[in-house]
């Protein structure tokens, strides 16, 4: 007699994901259409610095071209986090609460950063900078976002992730923060230069010190 034995067939839910792909698609394509000189600008980034001439001033922040695009950031940077995981064996790609999160440690690092830059700015008298430095850092960012979210659609909806391009899209967007910190550097020397002292101390305690402690709190806490 042939004894049948029946395991339950697991089916990851991937609807939450594509949802969200489609939401950050169409928030792409509304900012185009109501934003198209600027999207058009931005767009050309990597080819021409017009757009962080045009827009250099601190207001932009808060538009709503810069919102739109920071939902964008936030989605991309947390399906990255949570695939580069999942590849690790540390999460599930396709779990909808390890994403969010995920994606609410990221907002509550990001905007925290912000504004604890904002009072050390005020406490340092170094707003000009710090307002700038902060606006080139999100341009770029978000721009890294952008582009990030095609090849997250890839890498999500294919089974095996391959070691080497999680690693070079990992170092691309580390080479991009240091020529981001490199060109605001370049541009306020002689602000910084005035202030060195400050700006030392500022970087190390809010640009260096918590992505070392959170690095640190990683590795300890998958060890």
């Amino acid at each position: 007699m042939i004894e049948n034995v029946l395991h339950p067939r697991i089916i990851e839910n991937k609807e939450w994901a594509t949802l969200l792909f489609v939401i950050s698609f169409a928030t792409i394509a509304l900012t185009k259409s109501v934003f198209e000189n600027r999207f058009s600008d931005f767009i050309n980034l990597i080819f021409s610095d017009k757009y962080t001439k045009v827009y250099r001033d601190s207001i932009h922040l808060k538009s709503g071209f810069t919102v739109s695009l920071f939902f964008i950031q936030i989605v991309s940077l947390a399906f990255f986090i949570q695939l580069s995981m999942s590849h690790l064996g540390y999460a599930s790609k396709t779990d909808w609460i390890q994403y969010i999160q995920i994606t609410t440690f990221l907002i509550f690092f990001i905007l925290s950063k912000f504004f604890i830059d904002k009072i050390i700015a005020t406490a340092f008298n170094m707003e000009e900078f710090v307002d700038q430095f902060n606006l080139q850092k999100v341009i770029y960012r978000t721009y890294i976002g952008l582009f990030l979210l095609p090849i997250n659609v890839i890498l999500f909806y294919n089974e095996s992730i391959s070691s080497t391009i999680l690693l070079f899209i990992t170092a691309l967007i580390l080479i991009i923060n240091v020529l981001t910190y490199t060109i605001s550097i370049k541009n306020y020397q002689k602000l910084i230069f005035s202030k060195l002292f400050y700006f030392i101390l500022y970087l190390c305690a809010l640009e260096i010190a918590p992505y070392y402690f959170m690095y640190y709190w990683f590795t300890k806490g998958i060890a």
